[in-house]
């Protein structure tokens, strides 16, 4: 290489030397070279030479060579040293004994005597070692046979991927040993037959026949089992099987066994293809010891995306459905959602289908959703009104008639039913057909903004029962003008040193739609909008189509920033907005507070990047009236280094606030994890020896009712080659019942591979905020050269 590198610059310096006088000629350049590829191509192995190197050379030349004292074969990514080596050119041969070296693409293999045909990498390696550069896994075997360069079978052998330290008394924390191991690197997985799995010295597992990978490729095989005590089910156990179907298809595959209910038996299954993908989860529980029945779930999530001739078709689905009302109450988690922390929110089950085709301004959608309450005798829940269907039309253009207006046209019709509840049908069951015709000019100027709009909002309501105080029909066409105005000022600025680019943000919002009394309408898909400072300044202060606010406000802001002039990075900000409504709102849902004249609450929002280990954002609202805080939140969160995490949340809201009355909350939320000792560790922050504790958890503490409403906490366990967690969930399930849940398990290190679904990964990845699994850092796979002799 280095050869090379100084033809290069003598060709370089030669070229200027000889045209000095024409400088149009571009200038020579260094090309990478071949020889440093990380896989060799077969066509251009077979072209490279064979170095020798040794105390002594003897031998005919062609022929063959003998090497004796510090002897070296080197061809390619393959280095054969020992005490001497004997090469047979014809065949391509080498026999070496004493001291034998053979380091192949990173992987090094040592033993007392070798014979190998080199380029086919077949023979024989006796009392050897070896270890592999990917996964770290070594072991000892009484002899080695290599078949060809990807399948060597491993005699009387050991495997683990426990790093040996330099104790003379050292001994794996665990280890297979089998009586036969091939290792296949082409799928990257070794398979031991006849031995046994030992931990900490005691046989465990049998091992007649078991697979293990050998890089982090996907393969079939057991991920580590799950030990739980459950406050409702009792003692579980898990134990996971991942299917690797195909490269594009995969399953999991998990029976649990619970004492006080029996065998429940969970399948996930994920498709990927050009089109279309997809996951299925599935749960059964025969026959439940403790409801006397079978207890059954599914969730099937599908996306379809296809390009014709006549436009995008999509079709989605997402179906969820449960056995009993009880189901929440008595299991951890829903298929399809991995949410338990605060699974009262897991009552409302929703089932939907989408069936959608666009082609340019033009898109037609048609969406059904049904839901499925899962009732409970001390908190009913009214159900929700079923879609069946809803069909939509859309036409949106940046373009239209005149250059720079935004025209946006929408029409949909839908039928609302809601299931029978306590025996009795719904009585407000029925047709809504709504339109929307929105158009824009916003005008963009070189240090602002300013967007004139105006809709027109139509709607007729069909239903299905009607009376003396109800008509049959009820139509609506409301007018809504608003206007959107923004400056931009920018300067440049010091802050604690450092040189920043600072904006001020002032907007006011203008927004009017006359009232028309809409009462008598149910409310089908309609809620309050929360007060932040997106909602601040819109048109409507309610979602969805049954409702919409007579407005009349301006809504004044300001907000600054502070801005990385290298790459415009956002490190503070800090807005504050107000409403000035001037005239009482009358358009209400019935339990919210409505609107009055004069100004509304103050909001005040910032946010702040200190550095690259702590950020804090905030929210207060507050009432000028009563000189108190209507509502607030801050949060905080610090992250110095790998797998340390630290995040905190304060949130209040008052009684009796502008946005909804008696819904008072007072909440703190802590999240973490970090290391409970120092320990070696390696780049990535993992324990490298002896190793490392960790603590994770989240407990969510409500102060209002002065209890602690959701918790999980943790501890973890990274010895190098194996990784032990313990895990304890309390989660409520109603105002005065809970669940509580204490989970094991293990992993060995290059022998088990956990998936994101494995538990109790999954609680701790989903409710701590920050959180990341031990040993996640996927591409990092070394180079042959980390290891190059």
């Amino acid at each position: 290489m280095a050869w090379a590198a100084t033809t290069a610059y003598n060709a370089q310096a030669q070229s200027k030397e000889s045209s000095l006088w024409d400088a149009s000629m571009p200038a020579l350049q260094l090309k990478s070279s071949t020889r440093l590829e990380e896989v060799i191509a077969p066509a251009l192995r077979d072209q490279l030479p064979s170095y020798i190197k040794a105390e002594q050379i003897t031998g005919q030349a062609d022929i063959n060579s003998v090497l004796e004292g510090g002897a070296e074969l080197r061809r390619a990514d393959t280095v054969i040293r020992a005490d001497r080596v004997e090469y047979t050119v014809a065949d391509d041969t080498v026999n070496a004994q004493g001291n034998v070296h053979i380091n192949r693409g990173g992987n090094v293999y040592q033993g007392t005597a070798l014979k190998l045909q080199v380029d086919a990498f077949q023979g024989d390696f006796t009392d050897a070692t070896y270890q592999f550069l990917e996964t770290q896994g070594h072991g000892n075997a009484d002899r080695i046979e290599f078949i060809d360069r990807d399948n060597t079978i491993v005699y009387q052998a050991t495997y683990t991927t426990c790093l040996r330290d330099d104790a003379a008394s050292w001994t794996p924390d665990w280890v297979i040993r089998a009586k036969r191991i091939e290792l296949d690197r082409v799928e990257d997985v070794g398979v031991a037959y006849g031995g046994t799995l030992e931990f900490k010295g005691v046989p465990i597992i049998p091992v007649p026949a078991m697979s293990f990978p050998l890089s982090d490729k996907r393969k079939s095989g057991l991920l580590p089992p799950t030990i739980g005590i459950d406050s409702v089910s009792g003692v579980e156990y898990s134990q996971p099987y991942y299917w690797n179907i195909a490269p594009n298809r995969d399953a999991t595959i998990t029976p649990t066994l619970m004492s006080k209910r029996g065998v429940s038996l969970g399948t996930e299954f994920r498709y990927l293809e050009p089109t279309y993908r997809g996951a299925l989860d599935l749960e059964f529980t025969p026959n439940d010891k403790l409801r006397d029945r079978d207890r059954w779930a599914y969730n099937w999530k599908h996306a379809t995306s296809l390009a014709t001739p006549i436009g995008g078709i999509g079709l989605n689905w997402n179906l969820t459905r449960v056995s009993d009302d009880n189901y929440w109450r008595d299991f951890s988690r829903m298929p399809g959602n991995s949410d338990s922390f605060g699974q009262s929110n897991q009552r409302l089950l929703s089932s939907d289908g989408y069936l959608s085709w666009s082609s340019g301004k033009h898109s037609v959608s048609l969406y059904a959703q049904k839901w499925q309450v899962l009732q409970d005798i001390d908190a009913p829940i009214a159900p929700p009104f079923n879609r069946v269907p809803q069909l939509q039309w859309r036409y949106n253009t940046d373009a239209w008639a005149v250059k720079g207006w935004d025209v946006n046209m929408m029409a949909e019709t839908t039928r609302f039913e809601a299931d029978t509840w306590d025996g009795r049908k719904h009585q407000d069951n029925g047709q809504r057909s709504y339109g929307l015709l929105q158009v824009s000019r916003p005008v963009l100027l070189s240090g602002g903004f300013v967007t004139p709009k105006v809709q027109l909002h139509t709607s007729n309501y069909q239903f299905e029962d009607f009376s003396a105080t109800r008509p049959r029909s009820k139509s609506f066409s409301i007018p809504t003008l608003s206007l959107d105005s923004g400056l931009v000022y920018e300067r440049d600025t010091t802050l604690r040193g450092r040189g920043y680019t600072q904006t001020l943000e002032p907007r006011a919002f203008y927004t009017y739609t006359p009232y028309r009394d809409q009462s008598m309408v149910p409310l089908y898909d309609t809620a309050l909008t929360d007060f932040n400072f997106g909602s601040i300044y819109s048109e409507n202060s309610y979602t969805g189509r049954d409702r919409i606010a007579d407005n009349h406000l301006l809504t004044i802001g300001v907000t600054t920033r502070y801005l990385k002039p290298e790459d415009g990075s956002e490190v503070a900000r800090l807005g504050i907005a107000q409403r000035l409504r001037f005239e009482d709102q009358r358009v209400g849902l019935g339990y919210d507070a409505l609107g009055k004249k004069g100004w509304s609450d103050i909001l005040v929002g910032g946010g702040i990047t200190w550095n690259s280990r702590w950020s804090t954002d905030g929210l207060v609202q507050y009432n000028r009236d009563t000189q108190r805080t209507a509502r607030s939140s801050i949060s905080a969160r610090y992250t110095p280094g790998p797998y340390k995490t630290l995040s905190a949340a304060y949130r209040f809201q008052r009684e009796d606030s502008l946005q909804i009355a008696n819904q008072g909350s007072e909440q703190v939320d802590f999240g973490w994890q970090w290391p409970l000792n120092a320990g070696r560790t390696n780049a990535f922050g993992e324990a490298t020896g002896g190793g490392r504790w960790y603590s994770v958890g989240r407990l969510n503490y409500s102060m209002y009712d002065k209890k602690l409403v959701d918790a999980i906490v943790g501890f973890e366990y990274d010895s190098c080659c194996w990784i032990g967690r313990v895990v304890v969930e309390r989660m409520q399930n109603s105002r005065n019942d809970s669940n509580t849940r204490l989970l094991f398990q293990i992993e060995f290190v290059g022998l088990s591979r956990l998936s994101l679904g494995a538990d109790p990964l999954r609680s701790l990845q989903e409710f701590v905020p920050g959180y990341r699994p031990l040993r996640d850092h996927a591409g990092t796979t070394p180079s042959r050269f980390s290891n190059y002799d």
